[in-house]
């Protein structure tokens, strides 16, 4: 069992810069925990503050029911993949992949079966007699992911592994990152500031802003029930489009947008928003060219369009407003063009403007 706990975790540098506020988490054995958010948001830190390489100013970390909150990296059971490779120049494969166990004191017997069972998860079998510089990117990271994967560690801590990769090779390290977490069943804790990672990897998601966790959840959770405009801003690509306004008699109401009325099923939105400033937001792939019956609609002109494949993004501005529209390339636009598009209220999403807090369509509790 690989329980870990964070309760009350603060990290206060002794130049006064709080970097976590009030971090409290439980992850459960064998979950793939994934902390998201921009650069500087204190994810690296509350990483470093698990592992025993940063002290934890106030609070309390448990793993396994044990407070390790004095305890050194060595004797917290834990196992660390950092974005650098740090793979020994002069050794082969075979030898980085020993070099702990050696130092550990393991013999020579245990040492090879480890390596061998190692270099067959990692699919690195072939190359045990190579030297780092004999092998592409995703190889040589691949075996820094064994050096953690052969110590049969509790927890396994990732700081953005991949970012050293190119495009291509993160989309298969991804995969191979999911596999090997299935395969070694450890619990693991993974940083990025790379919200697709986040959402193609993780059991569980948490969003970090400003050392503040803004919501935890899976990348369902976060994606069609955001907590606030932040995450709702910060998951998905493309991301959300928001629309500045306020509620006035049942009606969404906006400066050269238009007005609309909203739907009987938002009535709980509109009594908690009626007299606010709002933000309402609806994804780009939520767009329609085509009305359906009751939807919103609004005009715009096409600023840029990006073709993707089998997808297109439409950029379109709305006097001041520019938003997103996902679609297919057999829609044609071109720069100038006008355009109408469509949104199904069953798509959006509402946001207190003062709070930035989502306003939800549940009844309050009395």
């Amino acid at each position: 069992m690989s329980d870990i706990s964070l309760k009350n975790i603060e990290k206060v540098y002794d130049n006064g810069f709080h970097a976590v506020h009030n971090f409290n988490l439980d992850i459960k054995d064998k979950e793939f925990i994934v902390f998201v958010g921009p650069s500087g948001c204190g994810k690296s830190t509350t990483l470093r503050m698990i592992a025993g390489l940063e002290e934890i100013t106030r609070g309390e970390l448990t793993i396994n029911g044990k407070v390790v909150n004095s305890l050194p990296p060595k004797e917290r059971g834990i196992a660390m993949v950092f974005q650098s490779y740090a793979l020994y120049p002069h050794l082969s494969v075979y030898e980085n992949l020993a070099f702990g166990l050696k130092l550990a004191g393991f013999d020579e017997d245990e040492i090879d079966e480890r390596v061998q069972e190692t270099s067959k998860i990692m699919g690195l079998s072939e190359y045990l007699e190579r030297k780092p510089r004999n092998l592409s990117g995703g190889q040589r990271q691949r075996v820094a992911l064994g050096r953690a994967v052969i110590r049969h560690a509790d927890v396994f801590l990732m700081d953005e592994p991949l970012s050293n990769l190119d495009a291509k090779m993160r989309v298969s390290m991804r995969a191979e990152l999911v596999k090997i977490h299935r395969l070694v069943g450890a619990t693991t804790i993974y940083v990025t500031h790379d919200q697709i990672e986040a959402m193609t990897m993780a059991t569980r998601i948490v969003v970090m802003k400003l050392g503040r966790i803004q919501q935890v959840g899976t990348p369902a959770d976060l994606y069609f029930r955001p907590a606030n405009l932040f995450v709702a801003g910060f998951i998905g690509d493309p991301p959300m489009n928001f629309l500045k306004g306020k509620v006035e008699k049942k009606k969404f109401v906006s400066d050269g947008l238009g007005d609309f009325a909203f739907g009987t099923k938002m009535k709980n939105i509109v009594k908690k928003a009626e007299g606010k400033e709002v933000v309402i937001g609806f994804r780009p792939e939520n767009i329609r060219l085509v009305a359906k019956e009751g939807d919103i609609a609004y005009h715009g002109t096409v600023e840029i369009t990006e073709m993707l494949g089998d997808t297109m993004n439409i950029y379109v501005t709305m006097g001041d407003n520019h938003l997103i529209i996902r679609t297919t390339p057999s829609d044609a636009y071109k720069i100038g063009d006008d355009i109408d598009f469509y949104v199904g209220f069953e798509n959006l999403h509402v946001f207190d403007g003062e709070t930035e807090m989502v306003i939800s369509d549940e009844e309050d509790e009395k």
